[in-house]
């Protein structure tokens, strides 16, 4: 799937483009450049630091008695699950930057409910997940947290100006940001 990636969205980006305008055309292709390279970040973030303890975690039931052997499609099963989780929660501070664009956010409202996104950090990790042990659950709440500042600053530096509005010129979207 993560090398599939440039295909798909090669083809996602043919079959958009021509509805597009120019200055459109100009944000899209940065925004999923970026937004791409989020996600694999957020994937190898999560193959490389949280897949070794949640492994563990999975085959730690081995004593004297019982010894674990965990099938290939249960591996399996654990690292899809950890790729596409830890992908998607990097995808953050773009979705809080397009948010701001966009005007329902602003640097206001988020440093206002910090103390709410803090706990459903929590509760998306708790979720999202696979494994029910409380250091997989933190090793990713973490991560959350910090995506979630590096938002506030994406959104402080990037959308200050005002939201634009996508269905209009941008001629017509500088006189909203005036």
């Amino acid at each position: 799937m993560l090398f599939a990636s440039p295909v798909i969205f090669s083809q996602i980006w043919r079959f958009v483009a021509p509805g597009l305008y120019g200055h459109e055309k100009r944000v899209l292709i940065p925004f999923s450049l970026l937004s791409s390279s989020c996600f694999i970040g957020g994937a190898a973030f999560g193959y490389f630091v949280v897949f070794p303890p949640a492994f563990k975690f999975l085959v730690g039931y081995n004593n004297e008695f019982l010894t674990s052997l965990p099938a290939v499609s249960e591996y399996f099963t654990l690292a899809t699950r950890l790729l596409l989780a830890f992908g998607v929660i990097f995808e953050m501070p773009i979705f809080m930057v397009f948010l701001a664009k966009t005007g329902l956010i602003d640097v206001a409202f988020l440093n206002r409910n910090r103390k709410y996104s803090i706990l459903v950090n929590f509760i998306l990790a708790a979720i999202l997940t696979p494994t029910p042990d409380v250091v997989n659950q933190v090793m990713m709440a973490v991560p959350l947290m910090a995506l979630y500042e590096i938002g506030v600053v994406a959104v402080w530096l990037f959308a200050r100006k005002g939201f634009v509005d996508f269905s209009k010129s941008p001629a017509d979207n500088e006189k909203i940001s005036e």
